[in-house]
């Protein structure tokens, strides 16, 4: 089954009201979506390809400054959190049994006054449109996780409610500019990958990319690729929500694979908004079934990312 394409128009940004049965509808096609594939395109979200363009703009002039410039900007570097700031090259493996990936990120998960940002000498714009689109992102995933909610004839407050400290120190919530640089596939260590197998953390994610390279495994094991779909947005289940709900959303494996032998000068960008409960939350299944035990969401994050780094 490919990724489903679902118009999310009646929800999108800058809508009021929702009628019931255009909900009804909408969570309909998501529950599907996110119970069959784990995976689902959302178009005319109200989140344009323009603004997408001018994040990774902004971002790419970053990650093209020497390496000197943006160390000071290095994660763990931030007293109000500890995964906020830039990821250097082969720092991270997502999937633990592999080499280092071959990507730089940085994420943007404190947005508390006294955070550093690069300087407009080293990356002009940035720290204004990061912070925009952050906040853009996240009213995005909180009316994604209302409709969710719907589609599981919950009350919408329990996903809300679990949201609301989202851009403060009390959430884990990251906003992740990726960049992967030119690389060439017959150099690099066997398994190797831009981006390791793995599965995301928290409820869910959005992922706005530049060009195709992403692997996502169907439920039958075997891997698909995605197409770019401009002006929508790929959003996915993650571990969290999948323990929430019992198994009812799947959390699906990915990957970003190598360019083609032969291709040494292409580059990927990306953008992913990864949407955590706030950190004190505990998670308990949301259908009373205790399938899986309760977790506080700021220990199981900070559990999976201890895998996740072997260089800082």
């Amino acid at each position: 089954m490919s990724i489903p394409v679902v118009d999310f128009s009646v929800a999108s940004l800058g809508v009021e009201d929702i009628s019931n049965a255009d909900l009804q509808q909408l969570s309909k096609e998501l529950d599907v979506a996110f119970t069959e594939v784990g995976f689902v395109f959302l178009k005319n979200t109200g989140i344009t390809q323009e603004e997408v363009d001018h994040v990774m703009d902004a971002s790419r002039r970053f990650f093209l400054q020497p390496d000197h410039l943006k160390q000071p900007f290095n994660r763990k570097t931030f007293p109000h959190d500890l995964n906020h700031g830039w990821i250097p090259l082969q720092t991270e493996r997502l999937n633990p049994e592999k080499p280092g990936d071959l990507k730089e990120a940085y994420n943007v998960t404190s947005l508390h006054p006294d955070t550093k940002w690069p300087t407009s000498e080293v990356a002009p714009g940035f720290r204004e449109t990061q912070t925009a689109f952050f906040y853009r992102c996240k009213e995005l995933s909180l009316r994604i996780l209302r409709v969710m909610a719907h589609s599981l004839d919950v009350d919408p407050d329990i996903f809300l409610n679990a949201h609301r400290f989202i851009g403060t120190d009390e959430n884990c919530t990251t906003l992740r500019s990726l960049y992967y640089p030119p690389v060439n596939s017959e150099q690099a260590e066997e398994g190797q990958m831009r981006c390791g197998e793995h599965s995301d953390y928290g409820s869910i994610s959005l992922l706005f990319q530049s060009a195709e390279g992403l692997q996502v495994r169907r439920r039958s094991g075997e891997f698909i690729c995605p197409p770019c779909v401009p002006g929508a947005v790929l959003i996915n289940i993650a571990d969290t929500m999948q323990r929430w709900t019992s198994d009812h959303f799947v959390s699906v494996v990915h990957k970003v694979l190598l360019p083609p032998a032969g291709d040494c000068s292409s580059t990927r960008e990306s953008l992913a908004f990864f949407v955590h409960p706030d950190n004190e939350t505990v998670i308990r299944c949301i259908d009373g079934s205790d399938k899986y035990p309760p977790v506080q969401s700021r220990a199981f994050v900070f559990e999976r990312l201890k895998d996740t780094y072997w260089r800082v």
